[in-house]
């Protein structure tokens, strides 16, 4: 017995971790620069690796975003 697959869409403001398509909609900050900070020296505190996908942590990143003045 397997499991179906879900075909519902969980919303961002739902989702723990979000791609960087899903960050750049969610936030309008353009993917250019989202993939410039998540190569900089603060990725380790939004930034999870998994599977060599880059996922970013949506409080973590909103976190960061509140306390940046400038990116």
């Amino acid at each position: 017995m397997g499991y179906k697959k879900i075909e519902e869409k969980v919303a961002i403001k739902d989702k723990l971790t979000l791609t960087i398509p899903e960050v750049a909609e969610y936030t309008n900050i353009g993917i250019n620069k989202l993939q410039e900070l998540c190569h900089s020296k603060d990725r380790n505190l939004f930034v999870l690796e998994c599977g060599g996908k880059t996922l970013i942590k949506r409080k973590a990143f909103e976190k960061y975003i509140e306390d940046t003045v400038y990116i």
